[in-house]
């Protein structure tokens, strides 16, 4: 008998790791999991263990500030979860066993607010930099406005994109038309493949905020309904056009953020299709759950939920305010990296210099 997670790749979901921890990833690897991807905020964490003590202090020794020991410690964690996937990507001729390296949030942050052309070009020319060489590394391009101009040159220069921070089906289709044409630039399509990250349970958290009025029914069925018709748009968009490898949504932001929703309440939505990135804690307790899954993908609530929902969402608001979220969330755990860092650095010279 399958486990639960087990149950969920089998009807069709292609589960990723939220984390590069190196013991997480075995874990996750006997349960199906089949790529990975990781954020600032993953690295910390990582850090803050003391199980890297070592390599930074072998850095430290090297003369390296704080920004380059971050980039260095990223390089090498996400390089490590390559090499657990790598199998994955050979067998699926390149189609999976993916592990997902973010670029430098701050380029976005407001309190340097760098001009557009200039956070654009940084991310052309760090994506060119931190793709080199790597068959199974994705990059991570926020889906804010320089993110989005980056897109093109970056398909076209044969980078593999996780097209991150989305929440509605207009920033979709922008970033993903600006990567369709940079593909098109290619030689060849062989190698192609992008995905996109659609934030879930980040819009159940804004109506419950905002839209309180929401029916029972209705609320927090919104991040599932919004992400599922981006789903099939990125299905029909796709269906022609021959390509080898799939270009897939990745429903992200997986794990429960409501006290009583059950934490495979998004696993289960989205069963079916397409990729999962589920935090270790969201795929420990669904494998404690017991559950069998199905495919769900394809099922919505009630055309009367649909026309509450319809009636009830202004999706552009609804952007503007989680975009603005997002940046802050996307910037705070770079300068949290940093001050992680900054912190073990002194204790750790204050070990060498007794």
């Amino acid at each position: 008998m399958s486990s639960p997670l087990e149950s969920l790749v089998a009807c069709g979901t292609k589960l990723w790791l939220d984390s590069v921890d190196p013991d997480e990833i075995a874990r996750n690897r006997g349960w199906g999991a089949s790529g990975a991807t990781s954020n600032p905020i993953i690295i910390k964490n990582l850090i803050a263990t003391g199980h890297f003590d070592e390599q930074l202090s072998e850095f430290i020794r090297e003369g390296l500030d704080n920004e380059a020991i971050a980039w260095k410690m990223t390089d090498q964690l996400v390089r490590q979860a390559q090499e657990a996937f790598q199998a994955v990507w050979k067998q699926t001729k390149g189609n999976d066993g993916y592990v997902s390296f973010e670029l430098d949030p701050l380029i976005e942050d407001p309190d340097v607010n760098l001009p557009l052309g200039e956070r654009t070009k940084r991310y052309i020319d760090l994506g060119m930099k931190w793709s080199a060489d790597h068959n199974n590394r994705m990059i991570k391009v926020p889906n804010t406005p320089a993110g989005r101009a980056a897109l093109e040159r970056l398909a076209a220069a044969g980078v593999s994109l996780n097209v991150t921070l989305t929440f509605t089906t207009e920033q979709y289709i922008a970033a993903r038309d600006a990567v369709w044409r940079g593909a098109q630039h290619r030689r060849t399509l062989d190698a192609f493949k992008s995905v996109y990250s659609i934030f879930v349970s980040r819009v159940d958290v804004y109506t419950e905020k905002y839209l309180p009025h929401l029916s029972a029914q209705a609320q927090g069925e919104v991040g599932i309904v919004n992400a599922k018709r981006i789903w099939k748009m990125n299905q029909e968009f796709w269906a022609d056009k021959n390509l080898p490898l799939q270009q897939e949504i990745i429903f992200a932001s997986t794990g429960t953020k409501k006290a009583s929703d059950p934490p495979w309440k998004y696993v289960e939505a989205f069963a079916g299709s397409d990729i999962e990135t589920n935090p270790p804690e969201t795929n420990h307790a669904v494998q404690e759950s017991g559950r069998t899954f199905t495919r769900k993908v394809d099922e919505m609530p009630s055309a009367k939920v649909l026309a509450e929902i319809d009636a009830a969402v202004n999706y552009k608001s609804l952007e503007d305010d989680l975009m603005e979220e997002g940046v802050r969330k996307f910037t705070e755990p770079q300068h949290a990296l940093l001050a992680m860092i900054a912190k073990k650095r002194a204790a750790l010279q204050a070990v060498a210099a007794r």
